[in-house]
């Protein structure tokens, strides 16, 4: 019995709601999505600090870990462009080398100096952040030519989903897997053009274990990333801490740091 009641619930939550169009049915479960955030609390956040263990994978085998804390700090929208600034310090006091990105690009800071990234590896960074859906539900929904289309529901890991397309103006879709029941964000995949083979690589990031933080915002602390159904990235934080109002100094190269020639 108990069975079949959790069944009838299931199939309950995947039927569709009455006289919506797909646009609509996408826009309200959007909607749904921002305010199981946080509403907004979350739409406003002013920055963020995550802390906890970072894996790097290749071929599937964890190729790098680190104890990572990362500050994000939110800039005013523009449409198409990635309008934060982000400092990756790692170590577990903060010592053992850094990541900064900046509206005018991004550099790997260590003892030795400061070396940009080369060009592709910056614009990976840019692509990714601003296909990130909780970056587009933050800053990019109300973009010109931003399109939303509901795939009506399925199940994603035994959860009744709701799948949304979303388009931008460039035409790239992100399709997000939203749960039935919570409204958050579980799982999102694109298509990245891979300029070296000629074709296509599917980006896929899946989002678990939600908690609440500060000012009522929910955000995952489990974060997996994977490329053409290898694993490459994993984020386990321990914490996660709103509007902290990071200084400055932690989004610029520090003063007196040597500046080296780019990667090649």
């Amino acid at each position: 019995m108990r069975r079949l009641t959790v069944l009838l619930m299931a199939a309950a939550a995947l039927l569709p709601a009455a006289d919506e169009t797909r646009q609509e049915r996408a826009k309200r479960v959007v909607n749904e999505a921002v305010q199981a955030l946080g509403g907004d609390a979350f739409l406003h956040m002013e920055d963020r600090v995550e802390t906890g263990r970072a894996y790097s994978f290749y071929r599937n085998s964890i190729s790098g870990l680190s104890i990572a804390t990362i500050y994000v700090r939110y800039l005013p929208a523009k449409p198409g462009k990635v309008e934060l600034e982000e400092r990756e310090l790692f170590g577990q006091k903060q010592d053992a080398g850094s990541l900064l990105f900046t509206e005018k690009g991004a550099w790997d800071i260590s003892f030795h100096g400061a070396r940009p990234f080369d060009d592709k590896r910056w614009a990976s960074y840019q692509e990714s952040t601003l296909h990130n859906i909780f970056y587009i539900l933050r800053q990019r929904l109300n973009e010109p030519g931003m399109n939303l289309y509901s795939q009506g529901t399925d199940f994603y890991e035994r959860n009744p989903v709701e799948v949304v397309d979303i388009t931008d103006a460039e035409g790239v879709t992100v399709t997000v897997f939203f749960d039935k029941i919570t409204k958050l964000p579980l799982r999102q995949t694109y298509r990245r053009r891979n300029e070296q083979f000629k074709d296509f690589d599917t980006e896929v990031t899946a989002f678990a274990k939600y908690r609440d933080v500060k000012g009522g915002i929910k955000w995952p602390f489990d974060v997996r990333r994977e490329r053409n159904g290898e694993k490459i990235y994993e984020m386990y934080s321990d914490s996660v801490e709103i509007n902290k109002s990071p200084k400055d100094s932690l989004f610029t190269i520090p003063p007196g740091t040597k500046m080296l020639p780019k990667e090649q």
